[in-house]
């Protein structure tokens, strides 16, 4: 696939999503002169740690989109056990197509070329809700989700205040 053809359908997934946003996500470009370096809003999912914080990421999308997922990475302090520490998102759908080497996901879990932008946030907002303790890009947080909930819960919702500004 071509960068014109990345581009192409990159323009045409931003237009969607102005047109027509799942609640509590918001997405584009950081400059709409460069469609593969976007920034994103996700609201913190309700009935958990999470909710009522905004947390900030970008996605940067290779130049053989949809080829290839973008990465994902949030840009506030984040305590959950699919991200790593420096933002980066863990997830199955973020993941290269084919095969997992370590036999851990199923190729119809990971990313395909009829994934979207929409999907990718969709999917993160529920991995906010619901973490995968057992693939963890952030072995203190695996921990404690698993061993120590309220304390885990008190580390998040300080999380979510910061990313407010409180």
């Amino acid at each position: 696939m071509s960068f014109a053809a990345a581009n192409k359908r990159l323009l045409k997934e931003y237009k969607a999503l102005l047109k027509e946003s799942p609640d509590g996500i918001a997405a584009g470009p950081i400059d709409e002169s460069n469609l593969f370096e976007w920034e994103c809003l996700i609201q913190g999912p309700e009935e958990t740690p999470f909710e009522g914080g905004v947390f900030p990421a970008t996605l940067s999308f290779p130049k053989d989109y949809p080829l290839n997922p973008p990465k994902m990475k949030f840009t506030c302090e984040m305590f959950h056990p699919n991200i790593y520490k420096d933002g980066t998102v863990c997830i199955s759908i973020l993941h290269s197509p084919g095969d997992d080497p370590n036999q851990y996901e199923d190729a119809s879990e990971r990313w395909s070329p009829i994934q979207s932008v929409e999907k990718i946030l969709i999917s993160v907002m529920s991995m906010l809700a619901e973490p995968n303790d057992e693939s963890g890009a952030n072995i203190d947080a695996s921990k404690i989700w698993r061993d120590d909930r309220k304390e885990y819960e008190k580390r998040v919702r300080a999380c979510a205040r910061r990313a407010l500004g409180l």
